[in-house]
């Protein structure tokens, strides 16, 4: 059975920073479907002029993966239902597909994490943004997407290394962090 992973968190959670060991060393994923990684490539010296070309390469290279049955991961925020589509197709050709999602405990957080990439070179998100994307990737998470895949794990990764804070499928929730679970289901409709 194929298998399609979803790594997920605001922006500066340490979604890629992961990705890195967490995908091939213990998942046994080597194919990571990232538009910000393929927009560096694109232009390396300043990627958000490659955006648009890259999300247009990133929609091309899940629909070849699709097509070949292939195991993949995609990062994103969740801050929109734009995955709806490609996941109820996966799950329509038979893939299993699980969520892992990186929570900060913070919107200030999120900010201080990105400020520091673009210190070393990475990409810039606005804050305005970064605060949408915040809350909204909260909300989807439980409303939209949770429901939608075979397996979740919520993770904290506030402190790194991250530790989970529940896991779950369709039937099934076990929470293992109690007071951070009630925590970030809070945070859902809330201004940050």
């Amino acid at each position: 059975m194929p298998r399609l992973i979803i790594l997920a968190g605001c922006n500066g959670a340490g979604k890629t920073t992961a990705s890195y060991t967490f995908l091939p060393e213990i998942l046994d994923c080597r194919e990571f479907v990232n538009s910000d990684e393929f927009a560096k490539s694109l232009s390396p010296f300043d990627p958000s002029i490659a955006s648009v070309s890259a999300s247009r390469y990133m929609l091309m290279r899940i629909e070849y993966l699709l097509e070949q049955n292939a195991d993949f991961s995609i990062e994103t925020t969740l801050a929109t239902r734009s995955l709806v589509t490609i996941i109820r197709r996966a799950k329509a050709q038979g893939y299993k597909i699980t969520l892992i999602y990186l929570w900060l405990q913070s919107p200030e957080l999120a900010l201080q994490r990105v400020r520091s990439r673009v210190a070393s070179g990475g990409h810039n998100i606005p804050e305005d943004v970064l605060r949408r994307r915040y809350r909204m990737g909260i909300a989807y998470l439980f409303d939209t997407y949770m429901p939608l895949c075979d397996n979740w794990i919520i993770a904290d990764n506030t402190h790194p290394p991250f530790t989970v804070v529940a896991e779950g499928n369709l039937e099934r929730i076990i929470i293992k962090d109690e007071e951070t679970f009630k925590k970030i289901r809070s945070l859902i409709g809330n201004e940050q």
